[in-house]
């Protein structure tokens, strides 16, 4: 699927640009118990990274989407490409590589939560020399969203001039941390922050970053060093979304999980639709729970994900879960 080659005032395309990974998702596991057998319900392949997790729900809501990542040269690779062209994906801007593609075995608990096993592949090479932002990758595009930052190695010493690009090339941007298994957080994410216009992370991902202050206090220094909004995701809380005037919270859907794998790709995708839009915070962080609800009902990140009209109207049936304070 490629994108119209527009003048800068009607682009309406985002870019996501990081991790495309092959899963397998094993479930359930509430335990492991070394030199023995354990039965589970279902083993199942699915396409999954937060890049492809991203970019394949813009794709499912309408958005016009193009994926910038590296893919080995092998099955894994055709069939994350196929998936993606499914989705409405350009796909013409993944690099081939001589390293294997990405894999992960998740492990789902019987409540939806998992655990990756992750081994990174080609991931340790994409992005050596950075992104470049020609007038072939940005042709219909407004929006860069850099997903990956930990799990992609490169991204940790590039992400921040990426970043510099795309505001040099006239994008808005936007940038999902994941979790760190290296541990080193604010010194990689902080050269990041003054290219920003939106930064997305998760609760605990949240609490690592906040190094013993509270999250508003830690909301204002980041506001500070450049974001015009900080989205915390919360999972079966909803979210927080900070602004320099306000905090806004926003509360869940009803559902009950099934897999919580790519939920939170998939509120990125759902708040990034409204808001780039123009919607307002609220607005926006509904429409990314939502997205993050009909994901979780599912198995795989983007199966239980609906359309953009039929989300809009999914919304207006289904209740909120009342949060205790």
């Amino acid at each position: 699927m490629q994108l119209p080659v527009d003048s800068s005032s009607s682009r309406t395309g985002v870019l996501c640009a990081g991790a495309l990974v092959l899963d397998t998702l094993v479930r359930p596991i509430d335990a492991i118990h070394w030199g023995t057998t354990t039965f589970i319900e279902s083993i199942q392949p699915r396409v999954g990274g937060s890049a492809a997790n991203t970019a394949r729900a813009l794709g499912i809501l309408g958005v016009p989407v193009r994926v910038a990542a590296s893919l080995g040269n092998d099955e894994a690779a055709d069939v994350i490409r196929h998936e993606l062209e499914r989705c409405h994906v350009d796909d013409s801007f993944i690099l081939a590589a001589g390293q294997p593609t990405p894999q992960t075995i998740v492990l789902v608990r019987s409540n939806g939560d998992r655990h990756f096993l992750h081994h990174k592949g080609c991931s340790e090479t994409a992005f050596h020399t950075g992104l470049q932002f020609t007038p072939g990758l940005t042709a219909g595009i407004r929006h860069l969203h850099l997903a990956s930052l930990f799990v992609v190695s490169n991204l940790r010493n590039q992400a921040a001039s990426i970043l510099r690009g795309a505001r040099a090339a006239g994008l808005t941007t936007s940038l999902d941390t994941c979790w760190d298994p290296q541990g080193e957080w604010m010194p990689v994410l902080s050269g990041c922050l003054p290219e920003l216009d939106v930064l997305f992370m998760n609760e605990d991902e949240a609490a690592q970053i906040c190094a013993g202050n509270s999250l508003p206090e830690t909301a204002r220094q980041i506001l500070a060093s450049g974001p015009s909004l900080l989205v915390i995701k919360q999972g079966s809380k909803g979210c927080r979304i900070f602004t320099q005037a306000a905090e806004t919270i926003c509360p869940p859907y009803d559902v009950q999980p099934r897999d919580t794998t790519g939920a939170g790709d998939c509120f990125v995708a759902g708040f990034l639709a409204a808001y780039l839009e123009g919607a307002p915070p609220e607005r926006a962080g509904l429409m990314g729970n939502a997205a993050g609800a009909l994901s979780v009902q599912q198995i795989g990140a983007v199966e239980g994900l609906l359309p953009r009209t039929r989300l809009e109207q999914w919304m207006a049936d289904t209740p909120l879960r009342t949060i205790a304070s």
